[in-house]
């Protein structure tokens, strides 16, 4: 069994009620969830014009492979009502891969770790809840130390724990 960390993040429509309906997608399609983090409200990032974000981290285990899984979380999403229009767009859900296992893949459409964890606050804040000891495998540093050390700014609020 692998161990997969993922990260979900809705701004449009009932985001509780979202986040709710993907970890339940996700326990159904990927595997059995471990752990789950808090909800946290954070401003939008890279494209701040629009609703701020509900964002929640979730320990995954499973058998699948990183390119099966990519393709069962973009199957998630599309059930969801996930369109894409634009690159950090106002969305229904989102769900990244965040770490399998400590493994590094750099494919065109699956880079793991998710290469912009050290840079946003709305990651590592739930991050730090469920895997603070875990050692990144390319920046050699815990989710705790990256926390430290991240300079973005935008604010993360806990709310709180969805229970699927």
């Amino acid at each position: 069994m692998s161990s997969i960390i993922l990260l979900l993040g809705a701004n449009l429509g009932n985001k509780l009620d979202t986040l709710s309906n993907a970890v339940n997608f996700i326990q159904d399609e990927i595997g059995d969830v471990k752990s789950i983090s808090h909800i946290y409200e954070t401003a939008a990032w890279g494209k701040e014009d629009q609703p701020s974000y509900y964002n929640q981290t979730l320990c995954v285990e499973s058998d699948i492979s990183p390119e099966d899984l990519i393709l069962i979380t973009q199957k998630i999403e599309n059930k969801l009502g996930r369109v894409r229009k634009e690159k950090w767009g106002a969305r229904i859900i989102d769900i990244d891969i965040l770490f399998y296992n400590d493994i590094i893949i750099d494919q065109p459409n699956l880079k793991v770790p998710h290469p912009f964890i050290q840079e946003r606050r709305f990651t590592l804040e739930p991050l730090t809840e469920i895997i603070p000891e875990f050692i990144h495998p390319v920046l050699n540093l815990s989710i705790s130390q990256l926390l430290l050390q991240c300079n973005d700014s935008l604010p993360v609020k806990k709310l709180q724990k969805v229970m699927s």
